[in-house]
């Protein structure tokens, strides 16, 4: 079972994940993502469909042009969880 990260594991959330940010309103983590074109966010989003399907944990998230926003929650726990934070590591591992 999936469980809601603790409060350590939310510390951890500033070093392990820069770029995430807690979403106002919900215990989620989200990100926005800015890029030259719409091709180029549309081939990130697919690269990150890939990622969320091995990992079998799928974003909350819109593309408008260049930008794509991402947020991360597990449903099944209630909230965030490891889970979240493995996935925002892996996409950001995308940016290189």
């Amino acid at each position: 079972m999936v469980t809601k990260l603790d409060q350590a594991g939310r510390q951890r959330l500033a070093t392990e994940c820069p770029g995430w940010a807690m979403a106002d309103g919900r215990d989620a983590i989200t990100r926005r993502f800015v890029f030259r074109d719409f091709s180029e966010a549309w081939g990130f989003m697919a690269r990150v469909a890939l990622l969320a399907e091995a990992q079998d944990h799928h974003p909350e998230w819109s593309n408008v042009w260049n930008r794509v926003e991402i947020l991360l929650s597990t449903h099944d726990a209630g909230g965030l969880s490891e889970r979240d934070l493995r996935l925002a590591k892996a996409i950001d591992a995308l940016l290189g």
